[in-house]
């Protein structure tokens, strides 16, 4: 018998690709499936971006890129960050990675050990408490609560660091909520960082540009007194519809650089330099695309939020980022799960039950309207006769 380490017995997974998985084989053996679970945008990579990679390619761009990424990437990356935040960055704070899971795994290692904490949002990414678990740290919820709009609080947050702290991390828009948490509230959130100097940050703004109703998104890039200590996480894959390119970008503080140098030395290489010249041509090209992509969202928000408040025993507040709705299911008489399950195997509708994303997420189901109107309208409709046919098994 093999004998690994413990660690890896910890290690969790992000169910949303089981749940691909199986709506894949259901939909090989002829069941219709639409698919809600992935977060994944529905639309292609915008051309311009698609050729300047094959450019790249025949430009004869296919060996090796420093381990950091291209000087050019980590220049249109300080560019985009100037853009949005209107913070300046050095391109030698800037990493160029294969998605944005090597910035949460980097982030979590470095500080997660047996005998400390780390501090999450649930319901949240499921990985951030997978890679926690890992390490041996011990993961300590940050509850994200519908009352308070799937925004963190900043008092709740700060009532949870101990002298074991050493790394906390936000999420903001989030997953798997749609929340987008108020500047008022980070500000509140600053001001008592400072009294813990020696807790770190991961700031996950992959969806950072995709606000609605007004809301903007607060970048911690803003707050110099958390410079020392802030680790951002960002990249393509949501923007300009890139999931898979694996392309990401995270920006650290000085102290920490030379570490996730070493860390990408040995565990990637370095992030391949057509892709790279794909994501300068997203970051610089034009944005047209991006716009209509998040225009269509903010009407498909329209059509989920209204179509779940009108199933029975459902509730959902409406979301003000991302692409995801989080509709509370409690009035059903289904657990999360349950219910996720017999809709996908039923229906064809495939959905990811809020327990995979934290003990908080008991009582909701996530939905990613990340598909066509006409599918959301036809899946929102199987959903009605299906809860209408059969209460609470």
């Amino acid at each position: 018998m093999l004998h690994t380490i413990s660690g890896f017995d910890r290690i969790g997974e992000e169910n949303a690709f089981a749940v691909l998985a199986r709506a894949t084989a259901l939909s090989a053996a002829g069941k219709d499936i639409i698919n809600l679970g992935i977060g994944q945008p529905d639309f292609r990579t915008p051309d311009h971006i698609v050729e300047a990679a094959i450019k790249a390619l025949r430009d004869g761009h296919h060996g090796y890129t420093p381990a950091t990424g291209l000087l050019a990437t980590r220049e249109a990356v300080a560019r985009r960050t100037l853009t949005t935040t209107g913070v300046e960055i050095s391109p030698e704070s800037i990493v160029i990675l294969p998605g944005g899971k090597p910035t949460m795994y980097a982030a979590i290692v470095m500080f997660g050990e047996a005998g400390a904490e780390i501090l999450y949002p649930d319901p949240g990414f499921p990985i951030y408490r997978s890679m926690i678990e890992y390490t041996g740290a011990t993961p300590v919820p940050v509850p994200v609560r519908e009352e308070n709009g799937f925004a963190f609080s900043a008092d709740e947050t700060l009532s949870l660091i101990t002298d074991r702290t050493r790394l906390l991390i936000l999420n903001s828009p989030a997953n798997p909520t749609g929340g987008v948490t108020p500047r008022a509230e980070i500000e509140k959130l600053v001001k008592g960082l400072a009294d813990h100097p020696d807790v770190a940050i991961l700031s996950d703004d992959i969806y950072d540009v995709m606000t609605y109703d007004g809301e903007e998104h607060c970048s911690l890039l803003t707050f110099p007194e958390l410079r020392d200590r802030l680790i951002v996480l960002n990249g393509w894959s949501k923007t300009w519809a890139m999931t898979g390119w694996r392309m990401g970008w995270s920006i650290w503080p000085d102290q920490l650089y030379d570490k996730i140098r070493k860390l990408a030395v040995n565990c990637w290489s370095c992030v391949n330099a057509p892709s790279q010249f794909a994501g300068i041509a997203a970051i610089d090209g034009p944005q047209d695309d991006v716009e209509a992509m998040m225009a269509a969202f903010d009407r498909r928000r329209r059509v989920v939020v209204e179509g779940l408040n009108a199933l029975p025993g459902v509730t959902c507040a409406t979301p003000k980022g991302a692409f995801y709705a989080f509709p509370n299911i409690s009035g059903t008489g289904w657990k999360a799960k349950k219910l996720a399950s017999a809709l996908l195997e039923e229906t064809g509708v495939a959905l990811i039950g809020g327990p995979d994303f934290g003990i908080l997420g008991e009582g909701y189901l996530r939905l990613s309207y990340a598909n066509s109107e006409e599918n959301i309208r036809q899946a929102l409709a199987r959903m009605d006769g299906f809860l209408r046919s059969s209460a609470g098994r």
